[in-house]
């Protein structure tokens, strides 16, 4: 059960992530150079790989005991 539950928060983390990413591509066209800069997908390449484990930390007692 406990596998089934880090599936699932890392699962959310990439959903909300990508969701975050994709975001602002609504914006005007010349916002979207300074948005989706090299800088900014490699930060949030970056996150994709960081932040579903720094939220298994997070929700570690969530986890482990439901």
């Amino acid at each position: 059960m406990a596998t089934v539950r880090m599936i699932i928060v890392v699962a959310v983390t990439w959903v909300v992530l990508t969701a975050l990413f994709l975001a602002p591509s609504a914006l005007p066209a010349s916002w979207q150079y300074y948005i989706y800069s090299p800088a900014s997908v490699g930060l949030w390449m970056l996150a994709m790989l960081c932040g579903p484990v720094i939220a298994v930390f997070l929700k570690w007692n969530w986890i482990r005991h439901g």
